[in-house]
């Protein structure tokens, strides 16, 4: 490839992402059920206060390419929540990847869901071989510098939240297995509860008032309750001044 002058930018001779593979063929399949409802709970409950939801852009396995002298190499985080971007990719389209060089901003925190075929990468315990891609690890500290980085064990439902420091990620400890992150006014939790109806702990959201963030679910359930309320209290008092309200 010639150099022009002046250099043009690598968002202008790189790959994008309708260039780039969005599937991986070594790794056929959808994810199991766990890996379908936890980053869906997860996306459900993310509102960071100071920024508006269009400028707010979360994503559960799909391809992350980080290194533009290796434009295939990429990544595949279980979640992660990139702040100041726009929901759609160049605010027209569902993005099919996530390409760094075109996008200019780098991940805000990335979410691994630990298994027993994963657990040594994602916790950087393994050794690169210098033929092969860096690790998961390596690519979050080191090369795309995500300032949270953040495992849940869904065996042992465990949460461990690492930030980086220094360059190097310092982990985190934890109280109640909640941690807050002041830059997006939440925090990232382990909650007891049903979810899809399923009952088990999950990882979700809180905010300020140490209160769950609620699922669109959750909140209409909540209205439909405090309806009730209201009502039930409106008849009460009716009731209360001798005049019997037609329910019906």
């Amino acid at each position: 490839m010639y150099q022009t002058d002046p250099p043009r930018s690598p968002k202008d001779v790189l790959p994008t992402m309708y260039d780039l593979p969005s599937e991986d063929p070594e790794e056929p399949g959808l994810p199991d059920q766990f890996h379908l409802l936890q980053p869906r709970l997860l996306d459900e409950t993310f509102r960071p206060q100071n920024y508006p939801s269009d400028e707010i852009f979360v994503a559960s396995d799909l391809n992350l390419y980080y290194d533009p002298r290796h434009p295939l190499w990429h990544k595949r985080p279980d979640w992660f929540a990139v702040l100041g971007v726009s929901r759609l990719y160049e605010q027209q389209d569902l993005r099919l990847s996530y390409v760094v060089w075109q996008e200019g901003v780098h991940p805000f925190i990335v979410i691994e869901l630990l298994s027993p075929g994963t657990e040594k990468e994602d916790l950087g315990q393994t050794l690169r071989d210098i033929k092969q891609p860096p690790g998961k690890w390596e690519v979050y500290e080191q090369i795309l510098r995500v300032p949270y980085y953040a495992v849940f064990d869904r065996y042992k439902y465990k949460l461990r939240v690492f930030k980086l420091d220094g360059g190097r990620y310092a982990e985190i400890a934890l109280s109640e297995s909640r941690f807050w992150i002041p830059e997006l006014e939440l925090g990232l939790g382990v909650w007891q509860g049903r979810y899809q109806d399923v009952e088990q702990p999950w990882l979700r959201w809180y905010d300020g008032t140490l209160n769950w963030v609620l699922t669109s679910t959750e909140q209409e359930s909540q209205q439909a309750q405090q309806e009730k309320q209201r009502v039930e209290r409106l008849i009460a008092q009716l009731r209360s001044l001798g005049v019997e309200p037609d329910v019906d």
